[in-house]
């Protein structure tokens, strides 16, 4: 049974800011309402309520909304129009496609005078000789009904007619409600029945329960007949499905209520059926039976496994989804094997050589949302140092003497030819005649030249230079 509550309407006024004190409209139409409640206390300053599509047995606890000027609720199982005396701005009321068969109730409505609008399509009052007669004669204050405007002649003439055609509305009401006396004896017996075969059902399926679970069994006939009906009983479902939508049945507010109880029933299964299924998870083969671990990639996720010898370490790059959240994410590390799971679904790796499950590491990139776990070798590797020459050794050795000595007393210069013989640093580097660097190479480089050319060249200054 679906009851108004604070949270429902509070959902239902988004408009507002959920706000329900200050809502002027608020519409809790197909939300399979059983009962009307509650909305004259929370929401007082409701000008317009929309019900329709509802399992609304009664109109109840609206006469607190005094600002009310549109109520709809059509499509639901009102039987008598009462309770609404205290809406006193009410213009317009919908009752379409209802189980309204005493008309003689409307007579309520005479309080709400603003009402102008009435709408009695679809209930069973309509199909009464002179309803509309009645109707109009009765609530003078109405300009609509039925979305058919009424004219000043047809009151007159519905005014006039009135007492004969309150009497024939009298002696179809007592007709009616006789009738609808003799339907709610039928629905009642017809649920005690369907109560007592779905016990029979039950009883049948516990039985073939039972039998399938004792392990004597006298003869193999029986208990293949045995299993066959438990199958039968298994298909009795669709069965009751099929004879149920099948079955003729009169439309009444009981029949309305039993179709929507079969269907919240059938719905619950079906929701009770995939929360089963999402419980139970797949049993995946990680590990066999002698121990040995598997490589697993239910994700189906791309990977790349790095060997960092200059680490020591092995480095799994896992390409998982950039927006999963990480809380969804379980990384397990072993000494030889690695796994994670992803949204439960298990990723598992064999490694080429132990690791230290204790140091290991796991981090997320946050542009590409790649898991790369970091996990140290067990084994640790001792690099050879290159060897050095002795003579370079030693070489280091007076450095650092020297260095020493330098920084611990002034240093002086010391020369003994005798002991020493150094080279004569003027002739170290030849001295070379300097030449222009231009585009244009400057003379004594050509006199140069012409003197190695030629042995026999004579400087006459009276010549003048060859340019």
């Amino acid at each position: 049974m679906v009851r108004i509550t604070e949270d429902l309407v509070r959902r239902r006024a988004e408009h507002n800011n959920c706000e329900i004190f200050s809502l002027e409209e608020i519409s809790l139409h197909q939300q399979e309402i059983e009962k009307l409640e509650h909305l004259d206390k929370w929401c007082r300053d409701l000008k317009i309520l929309y019900l329709q599509n509802n399992l609304i047995p009664k109109i109840e606890n609206v006469s607190k909304l005094k600002k009310l000027e549109y109520l709809n609720v059509a499509l639901n199982n009102i039987e008598r129009i009462e309770n609404l005396e205290g809406c006193e701005e009410l213009k317009k009321l919908d009752l379409t496609a209802n189980f309204i068969g005493e008309l003689s109730s409307i007579e309520s409505l005479k309080c709400n005078i603003h009402l102008k609008e009435l709408f009695l399509m679809g209930n069973p009052c309509t199909e009464f000789e002179g309803y509309r007669q009645f109707v109009v004669a009765t609530l003078q204050q109405l300009k609509y009904l039925d979305s058919k405007e009424i004219e000043r002649s047809e009151r007159i003439k519905a005014l006039q007619d009135y007492p004969e055609v309150q009497w024939k509305i009298r002696e179809q009401e007592e007709a009616y409600l006789l009738k609808r006396a003799r339907e709610k004896e039928e629905a009642q017996r017809r649920m005690q029945e369907k109560k007592d075969e779905k016990q029979k059902q039950m009883d049948s399926k516990l039985g073939c329960d039972s039998s399938d679970s004792s392990q004597d069994k006298s003869n193999q006939a029986e208990a293949d007949g045995e299993q066959e009906r438990c199958r039968t009983v298994e298909n009795d479902d669709d069965d009751e499905d099929r004879k149920f939508w099948e079955e003729p049945t009169p439309y009444t507010p009981e029949s309305r209520l039993e179709t929507h109880r079969y269907m919240e029933e059938k719905r619950r299964a079906k929701d009770n059926v995939r929360e089963s299924k999402k419980r139970e998870k797949t049993a995946w083969t990680l590990v066999t039976a002698e121990g040995k671990v598997l490589n697993v990639n239910v994700p189906k996720l791309h990977f790349s496994l790095k060997d960092d010898e200059e680490n020591n370490q092995i480095i799994l790059d896992l390409a998982v989804y950039r927006h999963l959240d990480t809380s969804l994410l379980d990384v397990d590390v072993q000494p030889t094997y690695i796994r994670v799971l992803v949204k439960g679904k298990p990723f598992q790796l064999v490694l080429p050589e132990e690791v230290k499950p204790d140091s290991s590491s796991a981090k997320r990139s946050q542009t590409t949302g790649h898991l790369v776990v970091t996990m140290p070798k067990a084994k640790e590797i001792i690099l050879a140092k290159q060897k050095v020459s002795a003579s370079i050794k030693h070489s280091d050795c007076n450095t650092q003497q020297k260095t020493t000595r330098r920084s611990g007393q002034v240093e002086k210069l010391e020369v003994d030819p005798s002991k020493y013989s150094f080279p004569d640093v003027t002739k170290i580097v030849q001295e070379k005649e300097r030449t222009g660097q231009g585009p244009i190479k400057l003379q004594p480089q050509e006199v140069t030249e012409a003197k190695k050319s030629s042995y026999d060249f004579e400087n006459n200054e009276d010549v003048p230079p060859l340019i």
